[in-house]
């Protein structure tokens, strides 16, 4: 008797419905109610008719069709689509990035449909967290493939933030059961919120029972696990101004009746109603904010103010997050005592009064380097794979293994791979391993790295060195979790955590083919960038006394620094080998120096960019300016032809569809 075929949400591709149907000879209508939902916002009717077709031949069901913000958003609420294929220009006064916000609100997962893949548009497509983008015009299988990473990056990404919420959700009520002291219960709020939300300043504001003023508790981030208290008079005399309360310095109730976010001009918003958060940002150099109230049991609101020094570091992920655990924020800030009675402290990490600026052999405390650390914690515990990004010799393999002590997986296998020494002709069998006699040389049978890396962590350091053939057995592992020996008679099921690492770009490697797309996203599920040392100056002292003090106890040198001239030097330097670079710097300097102190090391030479004056003080030029006159210029010489022989579209090399997207995106008519 034949099996009762069982289906989950996944996503199936054409040929996968008609091998169920046609082969297994299962009814049409037991794969109808499992078929994914799309709802198509485009404002060219033969794209989004195009896109409809295709959708439907291969399983999909269409809920809807827009050409502007209002009715996508109308279509939403009346069919609840399970992912959104949203254009960026619209019909209307809003775009596609202001519906994708609103989207990114709901938790609806989208990919953007554009024509236009340069500058500002782009970066401010990217801040909404797409599942994916799709270049007008695209071909069938760049369809069906980005939306198969769509479905996959998104429930990824809920198992993720689900796990998320029980964690925090969990140690905040944690830290209402257990801690009775107000001092310590703040500190304990910034130190679970830390991961989830990074800030360099925290703040809680709770009006008093008039409303006539408020009070401010903060705590100012200044190491890892590690915050000093500023309260109200505290922060007045940092700021320089006079005692007392007279309502001045607080933000009107309006400003805050909904949870919002600061960032880049919109932080100047900010400054406008309230000049301490002004004062604040002004002090602490802070460049971004969230600002989340809170409903109390006396129906007062308290504020949650999160402040960072980077501009960009908030999304609509940390917002949606807050309102998640709305129930659990009720219950802390209904609590008897107020959190305004802290008074001021230091709370450091590990033992009392005892700083340690080195996690998992990572020395740094500038924002940057603490959002690293921060990212380790989320991820760590979890079973996802891992894309770090950055330079070379920012410390990407250090991440990499600090991951790993943190995860479960710590007493299992943690298997090094460096993609771009491995010889082109034994990829595969260092990777998947190969049997006795599979060719030439093959004279026993040998395991590859991911079978010793079994139960454990594999990290595949440069990985967009693997040609394209490997790329697509890699895929293979991260779908089906087995691999293949050459040789082999049957696939190996293996249990591995993969994490990867590349100094390349990624998304230009894959405009120029050398890095496929669907493995891209499924690595790009917790990307994470790590700072070039440029980015982190103020970290050049800690790492310097780090790896004096390393180097001095190896070399038996009584060496105890460097001196102040020198490490002037050393900050004004940029550092393109970054920290490996700057320890071989110290080694060598540390070896050379007969005395205590480091004080005539020879820095590096640093190239310098000459500059040639120009022939003219022309304006320049923006890329959208040069292009419209170009076109122009195109389109005179061709009579105003577009398609065709000797049309404008033939002679720049362009699709006519592409060419009729810029001209719309540059107002040509």
């Amino acid at each position: 008797m034949r099996k009762k075929a069982v289906f989950t949400t996944a996503y199936l591709s054409s040929e996968r419905v008609r091998f169920l149907i046609m082969e297994q000879h299962l009814p049409l209508m037991i794969l109808v109610p499992f078929m994914k939902k799309i709802l198509i916002v485009e404002d060219e009717y033969l794209v989004s008719q195009h896109i409809k077709s295709v959708l439907r031949n291969s399983g999909f069901k269409v809920c809807g069709v827009a050409d502007n913000v209002e009715e996508a958003l109308s279509l939403t609420k009346e069919h609840l689509p399970d992912l959104v294929l949203v254009d960026i220009q619209l019909k209307g006064e809003l775009s596609g990035i202001d519906l994708a916000r609103s989207l990114a609100s709901e938790n609806i997962p989208f990919v953007f449909l554009t024509a236009n893949f340069e500058g500002n548009t782009l970066e401010k497509a990217k801040e909404t967290l797409p599942l994916g983008f799709i270049v007008k015009p695209f071909r069938e299988f760049d369809l069906l493939t980005t939306l198969d990473v769509a479905f996959y990056r998104h429930q990824h990404m809920m198992d993720s933030r689900y796990k998320e919420e029980l964690d925090l959700d969990k140690k905040l009520r944690a830290a209402i059961d257990s801690v009775k002291d107000e001092k310590t219960l703040l500190i304990r709020i910034a130190e679970v919120f830390q991961p989830h939300i990074p800030f360099d300043y925290f703040n809680i504001v709770t009006p008093l029972r008039d409303r006539s003023s408020e009070i401010h508790s903060g705590l100012l981030r200044v190491g890892f696990e590690e915050y000093q208290y500023i309260g109200d008079e505290g922060f007045r005399n940092i700021a320089g101004q006079s005692t007392g309360r007279d309502g001045s310095d607080d933000i009107s109730e309006d400003g805050f009746s909904r949870p919002k976010i600061y960032r880049d001009t919109d932080i100047q918003h900010l400054f406008g109603l309230s000049p301490r958060s002004k004062l604040l940002c002004g002090i602490y150099d802070l460049r971004s904010a969230i600002l989340f109230p809170v409903e109390t049991e006396s129906t007062e609101k308290v504020r949650i103010e999160f402040y960072n020094r980077r501009s960009n570091i908030y999304s609509q992920h940390h917002l949606v997050l807050m309102s998640r655990i709305q129930a659990v924020l009720h219950d802390l800030f209904s609590r008897k005592v107020p959190v305004s009675t802290l008074k001021t402290g230091l709370r450091k990490r590990g033992a009392e009064g005892a700083s340690t600026g080195d996690f998992d052999g990572m020395v740094g405390t500038s924002s940057a380097m603490l959002s690293v650390l921060d990212k380790i914690e989320i991820v760590a515990p979890l079973d996802t794979s891992v894309l770090i990004l950055g330079e070379s010799g920012t410390g990407k393999e250090r991440v990499a293994r600090s991951i790993h002590v943190r995860s479960s997986r710590k007493d299992k296998p943690f298997v090094i791979v460096n993609c771009a020494s491995l010889p082109v002709n034994l990829v595969e069998s260092e990777l998947f391993g190969h049997e006795k006699g599979a060719f030439t040389g093959a004279v026993e049978k040998r395991e590859g790295k991911f079978e010793i890396a079994n139960g454990g962590t594999i990290f595949l350091d440069e990985i967009g060195e693997l040609t394209m053939d490997v790329q697509v057995k890699l895929l293979r592992v991260l779908q089906e979790q087995e691999i293949d020996r050459i040789g082999g008679r049957a696939p190996i099921k293996i249990n591995v955590r993969i994490l990867a690492a590349t100094n390349r770009d990624l998304e230009v490697e894959m405009e120029n083919g050398r890095f496929r797309l669907d493995l891209y996203y499924r690595l790009f599920v917790f990307p994470l960038n790590v700072p070039a040392l440029r980015e982190r100056v103020e970290d050049i002292v800690s790492l310097t006394d780090f790896f004096v003090a390393r180097y001095a106890q190896r070399y038996k040198k009584a060496v105890t620094g460097v001196s102040e001239d020198l490490l002037e030097k050393m900050m004004n330097y940029t550092w393109p080998g970054n920290v490996r670079e700057l320890e071989h710097f110290i080694e060598r300097s540390l070896l050379m120096t007969k005395g205590t102190v480091i004080t005539d090391a020879e820095m590096p030479k640093q190239g310098r960019m000459i500059l040639l004056p120009a022939e003219s003080p022309a304006k320049i030029k923006t890329i959208d300016e040069n292009e419209r006159e170009y076109i122009l210029s195109v389109l005179n010489s061709c009579n105003g032809k577009i398609r065709g022989a000797n049309g404008a579209a033939a002679l720049m090399g362009l699709p006519p569809t592409t060419l009729h997207s810029k001209m719309k995106r540059l107002g040509i008519r």
